[in-house]
């Protein structure tokens, strides 16, 4: 019989600049649009609707993400706590460029492992992966409650292989899970039974179509 669980949400944030204008944003503080602040506010309203009830919720520094937990956070009556960990990937001197500069890069590579740099500087996928093992680790110190964590792509992507227990594979092969913005993921974890149920992963039944579509 299921007994102590952590009820744990991953959001990343609503539509930033950085997105519309189709740059590499790494750890770049580029800030919301209005439709990035529109969605945030029509999750907060649902899951108030839904009676969703958060202990705190852990966010990253970035304007982009911060002001997404802020407005949660207010309509939620939740305390908020930032958490340096959860940054996005340090895309080195890509950061600011745009998506496909990377892709080029990449495509000139005649092979990949997980422990190589990101683009020649940046944070490599066994980097930010470990990264992302430490913020669960550490979520899973604290007591059980239900927590939201609001961060970015690259790093919300690495948490659901940790919290999946996959580990970054070589040459970009493996799993990958597609996470838009302003959608959440929720697992909820029994540490007596040491389970993990899926509940449910990139939830974005509270946008349109067109929020979905654009990136």
């Amino acid at each position: 019989m299921k007994g102590r669980c952590y009820r744990v949400y991953l959001l990343r944030h609503g539509r930033s600049l950085g997105n519309a204008n189709g740059f590499l944003q790494g750890q770049q503080d580029f800030p919301l649009t209005e439709e990035g602040r529109k969605q945030a506010r029509v999750l907060a309203e649902r899951w108030q609707a839904g009676g969703v009830h958060l202990d705190l919720i852990l966010t990253s520094p970035l304007s982009r993400v911060r002001d997404t937990a802020e407005i949660i956070a207010a309509r939620l009556d939740v305390p908020i706590e930032v958490d340096e960990l959860l940054l996005e990937r340090d895309v080195g001197s890509l950061s600011g460029e745009p998506v496909n500069r990377h892709e080029e890069l990449v495509s000139h590579r005649p092979f990949t492992t997980p422990y190589q740099s990101f683009s020649g500087d940046g944070e490599g996928d066994w980097q930010l992966f470990l990264r992302a093992g430490q913020v669960l680790s550490n979520l899973l110190q604290r007591k059980p409650g239900s927590y939201l964590l609001v961060s970015h792509g690259g790093l919300l992507n690495q948490l659901t292989h940790a919290i999946f227990g996959i580990i970054p594979q070589a040459n970009r092969q493996g799993v990958r899970f597609k996470l838009d913005n302003a959608s959440f993921s929720q697992f909820d974890y029994y540490p007596d039974e040491h389970v993990w149920d899926v509940v449910t992963v990139n939830n974005h039944d509270h946008l349109s179509q067109d929020d979905i579509n654009e990136k």
